[in-house]
């Protein structure tokens, strides 16, 4: 890391076990993605924007509704903020999305009736 960047570092207090602390305290799939995240990068530092971002999201939405998000984007295996992002934003994770609308039957017009004949 170059001197400049490693002195911003510094100055910003955050390395990779802040965040993984930071983690900790909300759940264990939290930290399995922040965990995972760092392992996606070479360097470490360029994870860092991404799991601050994460992590503030449970400011938004709360601890719970993040471990949620976190856990069904383990299972997914699609871990990435924008997908958490995406989760949360559209309440995904708490299950009260309407469900789709089922496909009009075409016999009975979409309505549970037979269509009668035509003479």
């Amino acid at each position: 890391m170059p001197p400049n960047h490693r002195h911003q570092a510094k100055f910003n207090g955050f390395d990779g076990r802040r965040y993984t602390d930071w983690a900790n305290k909300i759940g264990e799939n939290t930290t399995a993605v922040i965990d995972r995240l760092l392992k996606q990068q070479v360097v470490e530092e360029q994870a860092y924007r991404s799991r601050m971002c994460i992590l503030q999201m449970s400011q938004t939405y709360g601890n719970e509704r993040l471990e949620d998000a976190c856990g069904m984007v383990l299972g997914m295996h699609a871990v990435s903020y924008t997908t958490i992002r995406n989760i949360l934003k559209n309440g995904r994770d708490t299950g009260s999305i309407s469900p789709a609308k089922p496909t009009p039957d075409h016999e009975t017009g979409g309505y549970g009736c037979r269509i009668p004949p035509s003479d």
